[in-house]
């Protein structure tokens, strides 16, 4: 089992950053594949970043690519989400989420572990 805490949304102007992170406790995060995903208002939940167990492999959607950066301490339980240039799309609940083994996934189906999600609100 893998329990899921994330931190660090808030309010920011457009242009600005934030970094999220999402801190896991069980022993077995550090052989999971990591993800976050983002839902804002009224729209479906969609795949933002996605990171290897290893760190070794990094995934982005077209959305988050140039601008964010996903990133995982498995010394430290944790991954984070670095987010540049924010701008009012991206205003949503960020989640972080596991899912067992190697192989990544765009799908939010696939991942087993989320956790309760932080808000980001980007103003303009």
């Amino acid at each position: 089992q893998v329990q899921l805490v994330e931190s660090g949304g808030g309010l920011v102007q457009a242009g600005g950053s934030l970094r999220l992170s999402c801190a896991a406790s069980g022993r077995s995060f550090s052989v999971t594949t990591g993800a976050w995903f983002r839902q804002a208002p009224g729209k479906e939940r969609e795949f933002v970043a996605l990171i290897t167990w290893s760190g070794g492999r990094t995934y982005y959607a077209d959305s988050a690519k140039g601008r964010f950066t996903i990133s995982r301490d498995n010394a430290k339980n944790t991954m984070y989400l670095q987010m540049n240039s924010l701008n009012v799309e991206d205003t949503a609940v960020y989640y972080c989420a596991a899912r067992p083994g190697a192989t990544g996934s765009y799908v939010e189906s696939d991942y087993v572990y989320w956790g309760q999600g932080t808000q980001v609100t980007v103003s303009s």
